[in-house]
């Protein structure tokens, strides 16, 4: 087992109709806050008014920010930095899945830094303080309304990257599994996928000694697969809702990986697919874990053998995930997105960065990571 450091501060409020009550949970830390959100989807489900009615309720002044969109962007975080220092803010409100709560985070660590709030996720600089963070979830998945990370993507080279620091960790997050019944069902089926990409990233690791990291994440990997053939024949049932939103918090908040180095190679090349064609992450994953865990059986099996027989309970867990995932009704390869072969090299070099090889299941260099690509084109092993 690796040394690690483990912090969980968010005050987690979940059930029925409690983002309601979202000003009280404000006031102790503001009494004016940066409201960022999506677009429309919040105002159509009522959820708008009933968060400014709970605002003015308790005297708390708001500044509204919305336009978000999946893979947020560069330039709306800084439009939400000088929002907040115009009109002396110092709390966000984040109403909305990972996305939102993505860019919150980065305005809150861009608003007392005097640089570029890039430095912090071009590894330029570090974050010494940041705006406290509310959460009213509105879509499980990302899992980021308990964790340190924050990605973002900047527009002008379409450049995708990731900030994890402990300020980033939001103040609370509100969890109202009744939100669930308006999401689409596609994006749902997304969350899912993600919420078990985060289990697997950690899962396939090269640190030994870690039974109980290793039968926890088996056990949620069993989990969410279970409950995303029930949310297909139920999507409205409160209990299935529930225990998926939960899921995607405790796969994200980072206690269930103490202990053990994650390898995150996938997520790693899906944020470089994500960011040229604007597809979204859970769908990205489906297609690149898959390809991942083909190529690397040839160079580490042992792992990819415990998966099959602990989580799917058969020899071949990776055709089983492909199922799966095909039962969500995604695709499981690049080519039903018509992405083709000529931006493979570009990615890859990409996704390394300033690195030769990334990964810590198994090391994958430039010509790894095209080759799983490759993969990802057809599907085949």
């Amino acid at each position: 087992m690796e040394n690690f450091n483990f912090k969980s501060s968010t005050k987690i409020i979940f059930g029925k109709d409690k983002f309601k009550d979202v000003g009280k949970y404000i006031k102790p830390y503001s009494s004016k806050i940066l409201l960022h959100y999506e677009g429309d989807l919040i105002k159509k489900l009522g959820i708008y008014d009933d968060v400014i009615k709970s605002l003015k309720e308790n005297k708390i002044e708001f500044v509204d920010l919305a336009g978000v969109v999946p893979n947020p962007k560069l330039s709306l975080v800084k439009n939400g930095i000088k929002k907040c220092i115009d009109n002396n803010i110092n709390f966000i409100l984040a109403i909305g899945g990972g996305s939102v709560i993505d860019s919150s985070k980065a305005i809150s660590l861009g608003v007392p830094y005097d640089g570029d709030v890039w430095d912090f996720f071009s590894g330029k600089n570090e974050p010494i303080a940041s705006l406290k963070v509310g959460v009213i979830l509105t879509i499980p998945g990302a899992g980021s309304e308990m964790s340190e990370s924050s990605i973002i993507t900047r527009e002008e080279d379409l450049t995708k990257a990731v900030c994890d620091t402990e300020f980033n960790i939001p103040e609370f997050a509100i969890l109202d599994p009744q939100i669930c019944y308006s999401i689409p069902k596609k994006l749902m089926c997304c969350g899912i996928v993600d919420i078990l990409s985060h289990l697997m990233e950690r899962y396939f690791s090269p640190t030994e000694h870690t039974k109980l990291s290793d039968s926890l994440i088996e056990a949620s990997m069993r989990t969410i697969i279970n409950l995303g053939s029930k949310y297909l024949k139920n999507p409205n049932d409160y209990n299935i809702c529930a225990e998926i939103m939960w899921s995607a918090t405790v796969a994200h908040n980072g206690m269930i990986a103490c202990g053990r180095v994650a390898d995150w190679s996938s997520h790693r090349i899906e944020h470089e697919i994500s960011a040229l064609y604007d597809l979204n992450h859970g769908a990205g994953m489906a297609i690149i874990f898959p390809a991942w865990l083909k190529y690397v059986k040839k160079l580490n099996p042992k792992k990819i053998e415990t998966f099959s027989k602990n989580v799917f309970n058969c020899t071949d867990g990776i055709e089983a995930l492909e199922t799966f995932f095909k039962s969500l009704d995604l695709v499981i390869t690049l080519k039903e997105f018509n992405i083709t072969e000529d931006k493979f090299e570009f990615m890859a070099k990409k996704a390394l960065g300033n690195r030769e090889t990334m990964g810590n299941y198994v090391k994958l260099n430039e010509k790894d990571i095209i080759n799983i690509l490759n993969i990802a084109m057809g599907g085949t092993k």
